[in-house]
């Protein structure tokens, strides 16, 4: 095995490998052509003036040796078409040093953006497009590979890829930025960014075409496949981390990598950082395998896809799986990384490799395998005291509405009239909320804390929809958490979408207060909105009730979320994507351009917000959920979970993440969104309305931490006089043989 100079950093931890690497026989074949290739395009030897001849030597693209990659990564590819992927890497390698050398080490902004920006030029998704004379070694190697690549895809699949390929080559100029600034992402930041950066989804795209499949266009955008895309993008970067630290950190001057992102954030050594960055390694590759195993067997189903599309399914999981094994194998002989002490997976006992298989494997792999248990064993409700909030690190100010007395009282009014303070369908001995619960919860105070300047409709509406989706918060885990009842949840959701019928008219008879708050308030809502506007509404309010969906299914398996699973989902289920759209549809937030709203800067605003108020809840409600709801989402039990650690440090950890997302959220203004308006050019009007809707997101942030040492939602003692123990009667849901199994086994296990 090559190794890089130098005495490396620390000593390579144990990797979770769980498929065993496989090699293809047409590796020299590709070694010979790819060599061939790149010399044809000017990578090797390029001629005068088009780039620096010292980035890349043919001695060091033979010791880097890219069809080792590939024939590790796609051992089953035939010749040709491993000679097509092949020259892809070799590519996408050459880029990033070339990108380096050129633009990262002098550090030439305008000049990194100016060479991007011609880019997307020679990869026309129609094929009838004359793209411009290519005037160096990335432009022509990438107009050759994309007309030898695309013709035999669909249209939906070359969109999919052009994305992927935009991205990693666009947002180099985010890790350029932080490098001109000095500055380390947090880790929420990083890994968003990283798979933009990093180029796994795109290696996702080309396992498609490696195996001559495409998954279907109509369950490609759903969370089971852009988790297992996003488990196995966050995987392969992860180890990429681990074993390029040293030339990255220590020979190249770079920011981007987890191990130094863990090293800040913790403030931990180098030895122990790398290990957590293979833990979360560990997780991704575990959260891969239990989407596949539980959430694709319901996804087919749904979709009614037909054998074929569920093969060609499963055939590209079996590629994704091929080439984390490989793209590992590789990692240990590359002169590219720092490989000393890593153990081969082709050492991994042999056997079966399909989907399920892996657990056979575990048994004997010690504890790395042991370590997929622990999210499985919390034991629920119990006591774990109050919790010692810390100083919250908030920046942004925010007034009071002056129309709260009145929202308060019609609110109440609104709720007994739709029956949110009646009885629960299906469950003895429980009230829902009582009137006492609802003014203690003092959800108007939270519309006037975060909405100060609305008129007094504006402001009840506001009230009324957090109040819906607060109380669907309850009602949702008490009929179907406890019966274990998916087939039910899942009619349950779709149904509600009949309330929000997009051309406005006649909806079913609500069967549920539920329901009813929501005809009510779609009504209320859709009424002056376009078409195109109610359309998107309608998608973000499905995907945030959807959302409990997830929290079922952990419920089921009473598995602990994966730390980047639940942070991605926690914004859905805090609600944040919802008032984020809400804002958006205000009247001066529709002055701001799609192109602004589709673009990183802003989605990276939007998730720094809704993470800093969804995380600022957690903390809130860590006692209640803990002990009164038995509950398992909550960070602050994650934190613990994967760190082993105690609760005051998880506090502590989750609350310095609150900060660098709210700090982040404050970079973004200060220096990302100017950057973005200047290069749109932006009129002064859409810049107002930028500025208003930033606002806007800072007084919900402001808001919520008002409300949040208000309410007496989480005041314990309160909570537990107004909630009495909840028995449940009738049938129970599919499943819940499986889950009283769990329940006994645990109650076995704390005897």
């Amino acid at each position: 095995m090559a190794e890089a100079e130098g005495k490396q950093p620390f000593e390579l931890p144990d990797f979770y490998v769980p498929w065993p690497a496989r090699l293809n026989p047409n590796l020299e074949g590709a070694r010979a052509h790819t060599k061939a290739w790149a010399r044809k395009v000017g990578i090797l030897d390029p001629p005068p003036g088009e780039a620096d001849p010292n980035i890349w030597s043919e001695a060091k693209l033979d010791a880097m040796d890219y069809a080792l990659l590939c024939a590790y990564t796609h051992p089953e590819a035939p010749g040709p078409e491993l000679d097509l992927i092949t020259d892809w890497y070799v590519w996408v390698f050459y880029f990033d040093d070339h990108f380096l050398e050129t633009y990262k080490r002098p550090q030439d902004q305008a000049g990194a953006k100016k060479y991007l920006d011609r880019l997307p030029l020679f990869m026309p998704v129609d094929l009838d497009a004359t793209p411009p004379e290519p005037t160096n070694p990335v432009e022509r190697g990438l107009a050759d590979l994309w007309y030898r690549t695309v013709p035999s895809k669909s249209v939906a699949w070359r969109r999919r890829f052009f994305e992927s390929t935009k991205n990693l080559l666009d947002e180099s100029t985010w890790e350029l930025s932080n490098i001109s600034g000095q500055r380390v992402a947090n880790p929420i930041e990083y890994i968003e960014m990283r798979r933009k950066v990093g180029g796994a989804p795109w290696s996702a795209d080309l396992v498609e075409h490696a195996v001559f499949v495409e998954v279907p266009d109509r369950i490609a955008a759903s969370r089971p496949m852009l988790v297992l895309k996003d488990a196995f993008s966050d995987a392969v970067h992860l180890r990429n981390d681990i074993f390029s630290y040293q030339r990255e950190i220590q020979e190249e001057g770079e920011l981007s990598n987890a191990i130094l992102v863990m090293e800040r954030f913790l403030d931990v050594d180098t030895p122990r950082a790398a290990d957590l960055v293979n833990d979360l390694l560990t997780s991704r590759l575990q959260q891969f395998e239990n989407t596949a195993c539980t959430e694709l067997p319901s996804l087919f189903e749904e979709h009614a896809l037909d054998p074929i599309e569920r093969a060609h399914v499963l055939t590209y999981i079996r590629g994704l799986q091929d080439w984390q094994s490989g793209g590992h194998e590789w990692h240990m002989r590359s002169s590219r990384y720092m490989n000393k002490g890593a153990s081969s997976s082709l050492l991994l006992p042999k056997g079966p490799t399909g989907l399920g298989t892996s657990a056979a494997r575990l048994a004997s792999s010690g504890a790395l395998g042991l370590k997929r248990w622990k999210n499985f064993s919390h034991v629920p409700y119990q006591r774990v005291g109050p919790t010692t909030l810390p100083d919250f690190y908030m920046p942004f100010s925010t007034g009071t509405n002056p129309h709260l007395d009145g929202a308060r009282q019609r609110l109440k009014e609104w709720a007994r009239r739709i029956g949110f303070t009646g009885p629960v369908p299906h469950v003895v001995g429980h009230s829902g909320w009582t009137e006492r619960e609802l003014e203690a919860f003092d959800i108007a105070y939270f519309s006037a804390r975060c909405s100060p300047d609305a008129s007094a409709d504006a402001l009840d509406l506001s009230a009324g929809w957090i109040t819906w989706g607060t109380y669907g918060d309850d009602y949702f885990p008490v009929v179907y958490g406890s019966t274990r009842d998916m087939a039910g949840a899942k009619v349950f959701v779709k149904r509600l979408s009949s309330f929000m019928p997009i051309e406005l008219g006649v909806t079913p008879p609500p069967t549920t207060s539920f329901e009813l708050g929501l005809a009510d308030l779609w009504e209320r809502t859709a009424a002056p909105l376009s078409v195109d506007d109610r359309r998107k509404l309608r998608k973000v309010i499905e995907g945030t009730v959807e959302s409990w969906l997830w929290q079922l299914q952990n419920r089921i398996q009473h598995r602990i979320p994966d730390p980047i699973d639940y942070v991605e989902m926690r914004r859905w289920t805090c609600g944040a994507e919802l008032t984020t759209v809400f804002c958006r549809l205000g009247q001066q937030g529709a002055a701001i351009p799609s192109e602004v709203l589709r673009a990183r800067p802003m989605r990276s605003l939007e998730n720094a917000y809704s993470d800093y108020v969804g995380l600022l809840n957690d903390l809130y409600s860590y006692q209640r959920e803990m002990e009164v709801e038995g509950e398992i989402h909550n960070f602050v039990l994650v934190v613990e979970r994967f760190l082993d650690c105690g609760k005051d440090e998880a506090v502590q950890v989750v609350n310095d993440l609150m900060t660098a997302r709210a700090q982040q959220f404050e970079h973004v203004v200060a220096t990302e969104l100017p950057a973005l308006s200047d290069d749109l050019g932006l009129s002064a009007h859409a810049r107002e309305g930028l500025e208003w809707y930033v606002e806007q997101l800072q007084k919900m942030m402001s808001g919520t931490l008002h409300w949040c040492r208000e309410t007496g939602r989480f005041k314990e003692p309160e909570r537990r006089e107004l909630s009495p123990p909840v028995h449940f009667a009738g049938p129970r849901g599919l499943g819940t043989s499986a889950a009283r199994i769990v329940s006994l086994m645990t109650k076995n296990r704390t005897a």
